[in-house]
């Protein structure tokens, strides 16, 4: 049996997560709420899809129920199972059947990496009908109105094995994120950190730069994400160099070659 809180978790709070809007992304989610439509959003590794949905979930004030989804995820992972407890057998809801219920939004992140068979599950969710049928119970769960179906993947990861089938990609809206251009992604920086708009712009440049590495050298480019992380080291009083090194360059690449260049591309660009 999995453990279900290694895979999953709720949210709700009263303050609205940092975000800043890159087009009219804001305004589709709110429609697609409001509509009862399910959403997708594409886009590389720490470009915000993340922060986006936990920004729309307190904007809308709905709970958000966040599943990281792997290989390992089963169907039962998601909708519940039967356990075993001190008054005998009991039922006890997974993550969508709780989001299902409680009309919250269901976040399923990098939603490839689950097994096929288990995404069919949320076929029936994603069509006129909103249900969720539980087969080991029997009950058949008729979504609440304010339920969302959330769901991401990094385009980059895909191949043959991990890719959604064209009967679940075509029941979804979708929106496609990227990074934000160098003057977004400075106010970003700042917002997120409070450094000075000098040095935001000084690592934004720099992260440009290493994302054009990306396609001889790098499976990854430098994510605003690691542009954040960069920041608030330096905010805390660490070196700048030091900083880029522990957190532009290091988690991008294992090859010597590689960090090397990553390397002489921060000193190149920062001094």
């Amino acid at each position: 049996m999995s453990d279900l809180t290694a895979t999953s978790k709720s949210m709700q709070t009263t303050e609205t997560p940092f975000y800043k809007p890159q087009g009219n992304e804001v305004a589709l989610f709110e429609n697609a709420w409001q509509q009862q439509l399910p959403v997708m959003i594409k886009g590389p590794t720490g470009c915000g899809k993340t922060r986006f949905i936990e920004h729309m979930a307190a904007r809308l004030d709905r709970p958000l129920y966040t599943v990281s989804c792997h290989d390992d995820l089963t169907a039962a992972d998601l909708v519940g199972r039967y356990l075993i407890g001190d008054k005998g057998t009991f039922w006890s809801d997974g993550p969508l059947t709780r989001a299902v219920r409680e009309g919250a939004i269901c976040y399923l992140d990098e939603v490839v990496e689950a097994r096929k068979d288990t995404t069919v599950v949320l076929h029936p969710l994603t069509d006129n009908r909103r249900v969720l049928p539980l087969e080991r119970s029997g009950e058949i769960i008729h979504a609440a109105k304010e339920f969302m179906l959330v769901v991401s993947y990094n385009p980059g990861y895909q191949n043959l094995l991990k890719n959604l089938k064209p009967s679940t990609r075509q029941r979804f809206l979708a929106m496609t994120f990227d990074f934000p251009d160098p003057a977004l992604e400075t106010e970003i920086v700042m917002g997120e950190t409070g450094i000075e708009r000098e040095l935001a712009q000084k690592l934004v440049k720099l992260a440009n730069v290493l994302r054009r590495l990306k396609d001889h050298d790098l499976e990854e480019a430098a994510s605003t994400r690691l542009l954040v992380y960069t920041a608030r080291l330096v905010k805390n009083g660490f070196d700048l160099i030091e900083a880029c090194q522990a957190a532009l360059v290091e988690p991008l690449s294992d090859d010597s070659d590689t960090i090397e260049a990553l390397r002489e591309a921060i000193h190149a660009n920062l001094g």
